[in-house]
């Protein structure tokens, strides 16, 4: 093996939007995410919408524009 060639291998904390802390090792010191199995649906069961764009609010405000627009009839 090359030496010197590898990045260190140190204690690690990932660190959850919930708050849960999770002790590992990586090359990183510090990782963040947004889910965990503490709060993850599938691992829950519970269902919620992860949504970290606003995809979901824009989903729903481009398709009830739609619904509530009505189509002029043509006469004939």
């Amino acid at each position: 093996m090359k030496k010197k060639i590898h990045p260190k291998y140190v204690p690690c904390t990932i660190t959850c939007a919930c708050g849960n802390k999770i002790e590992t090792r990586s090359t990183v010191e510090k990782i963040s995410v947004d889910l965990c199995s503490q709060c993850h649906p599938f691992f829950t069961g519970k269902q919620k919408i992860v949504d970290s764009a606003g995809r979901v609010e824009k989903f729903l405000k481009k398709y009830a524009k739609k619904t509530t627009r009505t189509r002029k009839k043509k006469s004939e």
